[in-house]
């Protein structure tokens, strides 16, 4: 494994790191193909946008530059991106001033089953539900425990991945994906305001629906919604778009809206 820390290669981190004792920060997870990152400018204004609502100050110039260099050292696989408050005292209140840390980690792509993009991936429902935070919603900020209880509620492996919802049952997101419907020509995705990743990967799918003249909603989506809509499909920035095919009860084709977004994404992907 590749790592980074504060632009120098490094493989530990000081204790008093705020990241460890209070998931006091940010991360990025960033698919890099031949030394170069996909959808670079996506993680970037997603990560300022954090930064800013977090209150840390970090130079952003200086950290492209930076990740620029890694990309390249790395060549092919995955770049994981950890912005940390920095050291602290014991106690939440932060540091002044802050010296926000940077911490970059690289490992090798993942290797997902080809039936999950070719047939389409089952849904294990969630029982852990996203508590409302509209402060950090949207973030992908340090603090992942809600994904993890999910993640531990299942072990078979027949599912790729889980459904998540909010503690009003409205559908949210995938443990690690978001979440697409179509019903009636109409595509949506859930309205992440109080809870749930803004991935980046969701926002390029939106804007290539808009390109093809597609109807797209972000709004509040019923469990109900979900179960009778005529598509259902995820996304995620490493691997794309996977078709679901089942959920509970319900089942679903690979529609032709899925195949057509899905072929759009895999050659910004492989390109």
């Amino acid at each position: 494994m590749l790592s980074w820390v504060d632009g120098r290669p490094a493989t530990e981190l000081l204790l008093s790191d705020r990241g460890l004792a209070y998931g006091d920060g940010l991360f990025e997870t960033i698919a890099v193909r031949g030394g170069r990152a996909v959808l670079l400018s996506r993680h970037l204004t997603r990560l300022a946008e954090g930064l800013r609502r977090l209150a840390i100050d970090l130079d952003l110039v200086a950290l492209e530059a930076e990740l620029h260099a890694f990309f390249s050292e790395l060549g092919e696989g995955v770049a994981k991106l950890i912005i940390t408050r920095g050291e602290g005292l014991r106690g939440y209140a932060p540091p002044q001033p802050t010296q926000p840390r940077r911490i970059l980690l690289g490992n090798p792509l993942p290797s997902y089953p080809a039936a999950n993009a070719e047939q389409g991936v089952c849904l294990y429902p969630c029982v852990t539900r996203l508590a409302e935070q509209p402060l950090l919603a949207g973030l992908k900020h340090l603090n992942r425990l809600e994904q993890v209880l999910a993640r531990g509620e299942w072990q078979d492996p027949a599912f790729a991945e889980g459904l998540m919802r909010d503690q009003s049952g409205r559908v949210i997101e995938g443990v690690y994906s978001n979440l697409f419907l179509l019903n009636d020509g109409a595509l949506a995705t859930a309205d992440l305001s109080r809870c749930g990743v803004a991935g980046v990967m969701r926002a390029e799918v939106l804007e290539q629906a808009r390109r093809l003249g597609i109807s797209c909603e972000v709004r509040d989506i019923g469990y109900d919604e979900l179960l009778g809509a005529d598509e259902v499909f995820l996304c995620n920035s490493l691997y794309g778009i996977w078709p679901v095919r089942e959920l509970a009860s319900s089942v679903w084709p690979a529609g032709p809206l899925t195949r057509k977004l899905q072929a759009l994404i895999r050659s910004l992907l492989d390109s």
